[in-house]
């Protein structure tokens, strides 16, 4: 992960959290969903550890929390 983008990939974590929350979903049923290990989802919510996520995945994400992927990706300064 670029340091340059440390923020943004904090909140985009932030916010698959937020969202697989608010649809009452723990990691796992959101892992099984996308067919992703659980191990995955920690990853990418985790707001310290690096990440990479393909857009594939973002969308499987958005899709799977049933709302628009743009969601993920406004960020605040």
């Amino acid at each position: 992960m670029d340091a340059k983008y440390e923020s943004e990939y904090r909140q985009l974590g932030l916010k698959i959290s937020y969202y697989r929350k608010l649809r009452g979903l723990t990691q796992e049923q959101l892992a099984e969903k996308i067919e992703k290990s659980s191990a995955f989802i920690g990853h990418v919510e985790a707001p310290n550890v690096d990440k990479a996520i393909s857009f594939d995945t973002l969308f499987d994400i958005a899709d799977a929390l049933e709302i628009p992927a743009y969601k993920f990706l406004m960020f605040e300064d």
